[in-house]
């Protein structure tokens, strides 16, 4: 199956790649591997959900935000190689939350990013993870998520 029409019949649309908020690009490939950087929880270059995962932001909003990021990994991954197509594996994903003091839901929250990639695509879509509690994000925002795709060459 294509993982473009797949994500059309999620009824999921793709946002424009956002512009790096500092001095590097949104993803680099190399020999048949994409490292997307980190994708905050944006929409119409504004950060959606702000603050800290147990204080300011719910876990739920948090799962949310997570999804919200992997939205923002898709949209890059299209920009670099031209079609979500040419993904063959979604091999490793890093999600850091914004954490209150005593928070410790970081799996739960960074599953939003983890459950849309396995959505779109499919056994192509389990990947290696980690989840990861943190003081502060860029912007404040309440999660901000990285990705590594083995893409057809």
């Amino acid at each position: 199956m294509s993982f473009e029409r797949r994500l059309e019949e999620l009824g999921l649309q793709l946002p424009p790649v956002a512009p790096p908020v500092a001095a590097y690009v949104p993803g680099v490939l190399q020999d048949g591997w994409l490292y997307v950087s980190g994708q905050l929880p944006l929409k119409e270059g504004q950060v959606v959900y702000r603050g800290k995962v147990g204080r300011d932001v719910s876990p739920e909003d948090g799962y949310q935000a997570a999804r919200l990021c992997a939205l923002n990994i898709l949209a890059v991954v299209r920009s670099v190689t031209g079609s979500l197509d040419r993904v063959r594996q979604v091999v490793k994903v890093v999600g850091f939350v914004n954490s209150a003091p005593g928070f410790a839901g970081q799996p739960q929250v960074v599953n939003g990013a983890s459950e849309l990639l396995g959505q779109v695509f499919g056994e192509q879509g389990r990947h290696a993870r980690s989840a990861v509690g943190v003081a502060e994000l860029p912007l404040d925002a309440a999660v901000e998520v990285e990705a590594i795709f083995r893409v057809e060459g």
